[in-house]
C-alpha cells in the first residue's frame, strides 16, 4: 500500500513535535551541589560547607573553597536562600558572601553596614539580616541586587533568628552576649516594631499548621559578679496569635532542662534536650516523657525531609558527623562526614 507524500510529512512533523516536547522536559542541571545536603560549619580555623548528596553517595568537603579558591573565616552562623543565590553570615568578619546556591561561585559580598551578622531572611526580593550591632542591634535592609544594605530598623539587643510572613518580620532575641526574652514583630511597610515577651533566651521560631507562632525559649542561667552560678530560669515553648500578638500558651519545662533546637514536621514538633530527641503534636499541652530518638552524639543541628531525621554530631576540633535516622523505624541509615563545628543543615 503507498503513503502519500501529504500523509508522509505530516507523520514527519508530528514525530518532530513530539520530540521536540520531550527535549523540553528534561531539566538541564543547575549545578553539582543541587539534590543534596549543604551543612554549615562554623569554624576552625574557617567556617566551611560539606555538600552530602541525597543518597549519601558523595560527599564533598570545603566545597566555597574549592570553587572560589578562597576562605569564608569564623564564624559562618548561617545561610539564607531564594531561588537562586545562598547568603553566608559570617558574623565575625562583618560580612554575608553570595553564592550560586547550586554550583556556590561567588556573586559577591555585602561588606559594609553590618556589625556580627546572625540570621537573614529573603522576602518579595529583598533581604532582611539580623545584627547583634556594637552600638545597638539591628536588622539590615538588603538590595539583593547590589549587595548594599538600603536601611536599617533597630531592635532589642541579642537579635537572632528571622522569619517573615504576611509583610511581617519576626525576630527572636536570645541576647547575644547576654540573656533577652523578647520577640520583635516588624511591620516591614511602615517599619513599626511590637515586642512580645516570652521566656528567657528565645532562638528558633516557625509557624504551626493553625497559624500560631511558636517559640522554642532555652531558658537562662543566673551568674553573680564573680560569674558563678546562682540560679537559672526555666525554658519553655511558646505559642503566640499573630493577629493579637499574644501568648496564647505555653509549655515550661523542669528545672535544669534547657532545650536546644526545635523542629516542625509534618503536624509534629520535635526538639532537643542533650543529645535526645523528643516528638510531641503541634497540638500537645504536655511535654513527651519518653525520648523519641537518642542520637547519642553531641547533638548541634537538626533537620527533617522525607520521612528522615537528619543530626548533626558535632567535633569542635575535627571534622563532625551528620547522622540520618528513618522516622518510621528510628534506625540511623546513613552517615557522612559533616564540617569542624557543623551547626546548620539545608537542603538544596
Amino acid at each position: 500500500m503507498k503513503i502519500s507524500k501529504f500523509l508522509l510529512s505530516a507523520f514527519i512533523l508530528s514525530a518532530l513535535f513530539v520530540s521536540c516536547n520531550n527535549d523540553d522536559d528534561i531539566q538541564e542541571p543547575k549545578g553539582d551541589y543541587e539534590n543534596g545536603v549543604l551543612i554549615s560549619g562554623e569554624g576552625g580555623p574557617s567556617g566551611s560547607v560539606y555538600y552530602v548528596s541525597d543518597d549519601f553517595s558523595t560527599t564533598e568537603s570545603q566545597i566555597y573553597k574549592k570553587v572560589n579558591n578562597s576562605e569564608l573565616n569564623v564564624y559562618l552562623q548561617s545561610m539564607a536562600f531564594d531561588n537562586q543565590n545562598a547568603y553566608i553570615c559570617v558574623d565575625n568578619q562583618n560580612t554575608i558572601t553570595v553564592v550560586d546556591r547550586y554550583t556556590f561561585l561567588k556573586k559577591g559580598a555585602i561588606t559594609t553596614d553590618l556589625e556580627a551578622p546572625r540570621y537573614m531572611t529573603v522576602a518579595d526580593g529583598i533581604g532582611y539580616a539580623t545584627n547583634w550591632g556594637t552600638s545597638g542591634a539591628y536588622v539590615a535592609v538588603i538590595d539583593v541586587n547590589s549587595f548594599t544594605v538600603t536601611n536599617k530598623i533597630s531592635i532589642a539587643y541579642g537579635p537572632e533568628r528571622i522569619i517573615e510572613k504576611n509583610g511581617r518580620l519576626y525576630v527572636s532575641h536570645k541576647g547575644g552576649f547576654g540573656v533577652n526574652n523578647l520577640i520583635s514583630v516588624i511591620d516591614i511597610a511602615t517599619e513599626a516594631v511590637i515586642e512580645i515577651t516570652v521566656s528567657d533566651k528565645p532562638d528558633e521560631l516557625f509557624f504551626d499548621t493553625a497559624g500560631n507562632l511558636v517559640v522554642l525559649c532555652e531558658g537562662g542561667v543566673i551568674y553573680d559578679a564573680s560569674w558563678v552560678q546562682i540560679g537559672e530560669t526555666k525554658g519553655a515553648i511558646s505559642k503566640i496569635n499573630p493577629a493579637t500578638n499574644t501568648v496564647i500558651s505555653e509549655i515550661v519545662f523542669a528545672d535544669g532542662v534547657h532545650p536546644t533546637l526545635l523542629e516542625s514536621y509534618g503536624s509534629d514538633l520535635y526538639y532537643t534536650v542533650g543529645s535526645k530527641v523528643y516528638k510531641m503534636s503541634q497540638t500537645s499541652t504536655n511535654l513527651p516523657t519518653n525520648e523519641f530518638i537518642d542520637t547519642e552524639g553531641n547533638l548541634y543541628g537538626m533537620a527533617f525531609n522525607n520521612n528522615n531525621l537528619y543530626a548533626i554530631d558535632a567535633n569542635f576540633l575535627g571534622e563532625s558527623t551528620l547522622n540520618e535516622y528513618n522516622l518510621a523505624s528510628k534506625a540511623k541509615t546513613n552517615t557522612s562526614k559533616a564540617p569542624i563545628a557543623a551547626s546548620k543543615i539545608y537542603f538544596n
